[in-house]
């Protein structure tokens, strides 16, 4: 497989016209190593994360979930723990759903899911709770076009992928239009510090170090340990981020940044729009 990012499109991989289909050779190269990366190069704070924005989710008992850009289903599955442990298990089926747009990410969710101790405590028993295989789907689809209906989930989730897709407005508006009024979205990214020190030595572990040990480790060769500094580098600031929510129609947005500012988790409410009825001032 050709590489995904040369020095030239990683000037601003985000302005690349085909960014869409180098994020997907780039996943599809990387996916096996995936997690064993993110485990060693955030210092096993990545799960942490995925557990902060669970709560910050605020999930209920009977909230259906949708995470996207899942990769190989470390949110969706904490999102799973969370349902199961304040619900009724036998009656989740459905209830979580994981989508990814990088089809060779989603046999290791599956994988994950499916050895999961929720499934294996009761194999070889005559009985399993009803719908217990089905509480989790995975999907291949582009969180660009979401292959869901209006109005569907409580809450939609995204971590460390709204960086990757083509067009973050287009993304925004599908995560709008799935949302029940009053559903959440939690956007989990990278960021940078905005301590000057802490800037230039989290600068120097992602742009010098990492890409070289993360390469190593994955033998990659589409560039994805290059690209990955390089997008939370020029990607939007967590005040832009912040309009870009607003300007999709979420309120109540609040901002949680976690290990010195290196990650930014990010929640919006889809607010009711009160429609106007006849006779308002105005109308007309």
């Amino acid at each position: 497989m050709g590489g995904a990012w040369t020095d030239e499109t990683l000037t601003n991989p985000h302005a690349v016209a085909d960014k869409r289909q180098r994020v997907q050779r780039m996943f599809s190269a990387i996916a096996g190593s995936y997690d064993l990366n993110n485990r060693l190069h955030s210092f096993w704070r990545d799960q942490a994360w995925r557990r902060a924005a669970v709560k910050l989710a605020e999930v209920k008992p009977d909230d259906y979930v949708v995470d996207v850009a899942c990769g190989t289903g470390d949110l969706t599955l904490a999102f799973m723990a969370e349902l199961t442990r304040i619900g009724n298990v036998s009656a989740l089926a459905d209830h979580v759903i994981g989508i990814d747009f990088t089809f060779q990410m989603l046999p290791f969710a599956q994988q994950k899911w499916s050895q999961h101790p929720l499934q294996t405590e009761h194999r070889g028993e005559a009985f399993v709770p009803q719908n217990l295989r089905q509480i989790v789907r995975f999907l291949n689809g582009d969180a660009q076009q979401l292959p869901l209906p209006n109005a569907c989930c409580d809450v939609v989730s995204i971590a460390f992928g709204i960086r990757n897709v083509q067009n973050v407005d287009a993304a925004l508006a599908e995560f709008f239009r799935v949302l029940r009024p009053g559903g959440r979205v939690v956007v989990l990214e990278f960021s940078e510090p905005t301590n000057p020190v802490l800037r230039f030595v989290n600068r120097l572990y992602c742009g010098r170090i990492m890409p070289y040990t993360a390469t190593w480790i994955s033998g990659d060769r589409s560039g994805a340990y290059k690209y990955l500094p390089k997008s939370v580098e020029t990607f939007m600031s967590r005040q832009q981020m912040q309009n870009h929510l607003e300007t999709a129609g979420f309120g109540k947005i609040v901002q949680k940044p976690m290990t010195f500012g290196v990650c930014v988790a990010y929640r919006g409410v889809k607010v009711e729009r009160p429609v106007p009825s006849p006779g308002n001032p105005g109308e007309g």
